[in-house]
């Protein structure tokens, strides 16, 4: 009989040694607690710190599952749509709570919202003053079917996913963004209001709006091209690893803020901005530009090769946060099986095996290709059966 050792409560194979260096080098999500969360009335879960599978039917509560983790991390939906969406119908809260580990700490996590209040925010039962404050203490990384839409959409959906990313890595860029985004509401706010009673612009009073807002577009813009820097190198390795090395890729990043007559600019758009209604320049308006072949790989490249370029830049983000934190973030993997072929999904799967990452949820609508895919993987492996938001086997 194989002999067994108990560590923080979990059972490891002696056999299998990287499982206890991986309770000791990664942070892990130990259990959760959701009340009235989207589908759910109540559960409570207990996890694996290497692999969960979540299986079970379209609808039947898998992907909220992995919402509930990253409302845990960043405090927020891992979807468009507002927070009193992800109330039970007809109830009137929910809550979920958490507790991480990460070598000999534990930390309790709460996120809970009443209808019609603020989102509460704890952890170890002391309640943050800002929720931001949270942010990257808990870093997740997850991959989606939507994910796609980083290539097929506009930038704002391109900005959103870089600017989280250096959000989990530098407080001082979220806090920039806060700042710009604020002063930013604040501006568009004014100009509909002369836009609206038909009045000149009050150039005095706009200045004040201005000069903070072009100084934090500055340090957004700088930090925005050192975080590519070190992301790039990354991006590249991943994709070459998926792609065989047979083309050629790139990130750039496109702004107009770094540029000597960029104030100039600014101030000579302040008639149009006025008819408009809003500010048409800054780094909100600023593109991450993805490059095939040096053309864009939303019109010249194909559904594997964009599928490439997305599982590539989620790796990267993964490595990213790694390097920066010191520890590996949880990974979410939602339905990916079905979006993903036989070569991407090899490499995933490999990476698996070769302990590249620390905790993971996997979820799919087929339990026996999901036992089938991890039965191999010389990991923890614990299987959930979900059925219309409650756990009905473990494995």
């Amino acid at each position: 009989m194989q002999k067994t050792i108990v560590v923080n409560r979990f059972v490891v194979g002696e056999n299998n040694k990287k499982s206890l260096q991986s309770i000791h080098s990664f942070m892990f999500l130990f259990n959760i607690q959701l009340l009235n969360f989207k589908n759910y009335e109540e559960l409570n879960m207990q996890f694996s710190p290497q692999i969960n599978c979540l299986v079970g039917e379209n609808g039947s509560g898998k992907t909220n599952l992995l919402d509930a983790i990253h409302y845990l991390s960043l405090a927020k939906s891992a979807f468009p749509g507002q927070d009193q969406q992800s109330i039970r119908h007809q109830e009137p809260f929910f809550s979920i709570r958490g507790e991480f580990r990460n070598e000999d700490r534990q930390h309790q996590v709460l996120c809970a919202l009443q209808q019609g209040a603020k989102k509460v925010l704890r952890c170890d039962q002391v309640p943050y003053e800002r929720l931001s404050d949270h942010v990257g203490r808990f870093p997740v990384v997850m991959m989606a079917p939507h994910d796609t839409d980083l290539i097929r959409e506009g930038s704002e959906e391109r900005r959103r996913f870089f600017d989280a990313i250096i959000c989990q890595t530098d407080r001082n860029y979220l806090q920039w963004l806060m700042e710009y985004n604020g002063l930013l509401k604040q501006r568009n706010a004014l100009l509909r209001q002369w836009q609206k009673n038909h009045m000149p612009a009050d150039q005095d009073l706009l200045e004040t709006y201005n000069i903070p807002l072009l100084d934090r577009a500055e340090k957004i813009a700088r930090a925005r091209i050192s975080f590519l820097d070190q992301f790039e190198p990354l991006f590249q390795a991943h994709y070459q690893a998926l792609s065989g090395g047979r083309e050629e890729v790139s990130l750039r990043y496109r702004t107009e803020v770094l540029k000597e007559d960029f104030k100039e600019k600014f101030e000579q758009a302040t008639e149009k901005d006025v008819v408009l209604g809003r500010t048409t320049m800054g780094v909100h308006r600023d593109d991450f530009r993805f490059l095939i072949g040096g053309h864009p790989v939303k019109r010249f490249g194909s559904q594997g090769q964009q599928k490439s370029f997305v599982v590539a830049l989620k790796l990267s983000h993964f490595d990213l946060i790694h390097q920066q934190k010191g520890f590996k973030p949880i990974l979410l993997l939602d339905d990916i099986f079905d979006k993903l072929d036989d070569q991407r999904m090899q490499h995933l799967l490999k990476m698996v095996a070769g302990h590249k990452f620390g905790q993971i949820f996997i979820t799919d609508a087929r339990p026996e290709r999901t036992k089938g895919l991890v039965k191999e993987i010389d990991e923890e492996v614990k299987i959930f059966e979900i059925e219309k938001g409650v756990i009905q086997n473990k494995e």
